[in-house]
């Protein structure tokens, strides 16, 4: 799916990686492979995954010096995954901010259901105390990044999802052009304000009755925008409104 959390796996091993791929695509999920630190902290900062699969050891870096890179360009989560069984490995990695620390070999539905546990506790921490938040007749998952109305999902690009979701986590409540930049594209595109301007245009097509007159994606100019939960359900819509040529 277009809109499926993205996780970063960052292990040298390709063969490994492969394995990787195929256990999370088959889930929903979508991967990005860095096979070096260097190339992680570049698709962090391009990229902005949902979640981070981190080996320590990695040929250019220790993964244990890279998790506070990782933090200070993200707030992703990070499971790291190691054949290191040392407690103390274990606890410097947690202690740099790594979230959970999972020990080769595993299997893929402890590895899957770690996820789901991380991802479903980043949420909460992010977004308050729910998973979801809901602003006129859509719903919105925090976890699954699905956005449905009724009983029908809205489709949206990954990027539309991403940039609606951080809205979402701090639904009600000003979200600055800068903010929207990282937590949505990464810290690479500070300065990019159009790529705002034009998936926003482009997600009130999508869920506005009436795009030029928004209830729900409100823009606080010269600052950035709002998600506003508490307008009424507009009662001349009937479904999203396609999106312009």
């Amino acid at each position: 799916m277009s809109n499926a959390p993205a996780i970063l796996v960052v292990e040298d091993d390709r063969n490994l990686t492969r394995v990787y791929s195929t256990v999370l695509e088959a889930e929903g999920y979508h991967t990005i492979e860095a096979g070096t630190g260097q190339r992680a902290i570049e698709e962090i900062r391009t990229r902005n995954p949902d979640l981070v699969l981190l080996d320590l050891g990695l040929p250019d870096v220790d993964g244990l010096t890279l998790v506070p890179s990782i933090r200070a360009n993200s707030r992703a989560p990070i499971i790291v995954v190691s054949g290191r069984v040392r407690d103390l490995d274990k606890v410097t990695a947690l202690d740099a901010g790594a979230d959970d620390y999972l020990t080769k070999p595993f299997s893929a539905p402890e590895l899957l259901a770690r996820m789901r546990a991380t991802l479903r506790t980043h949420a909460r921490e992010e977004g308050g105390t729910a998973t979801t938040v809901s602003f006129g007749d859509y719903v919105l998952d925090l976890v699954t990044r699905r956005l449905s109305r009724g009983e029908s999902e809205v489709h949206l690009t990954q990027t539309e999802i991403k940039l609606l979701a951080t809205l979402a986590r701090h639904h009600d409540r000003l979200v600055t052009t800068k903010d929207l930049l990282k937590e949505t594209w990464g810290t690479a595109y500070q300065g990019k304000q159009g790529y705002i301007r034009v998936y926003m245009h482009a997600l009130r097509c999508k869920l506005e009755a009436d795009p030029v007159n928004p209830r729900y994606l409100l823009n606080e100019a010269g600052l950035g925008y709002r998600l506003n939960t508490s307008a009424a359900v507009h009662a001349s819509v009937s479904g999203p409104a396609a999106t312009p040529a």
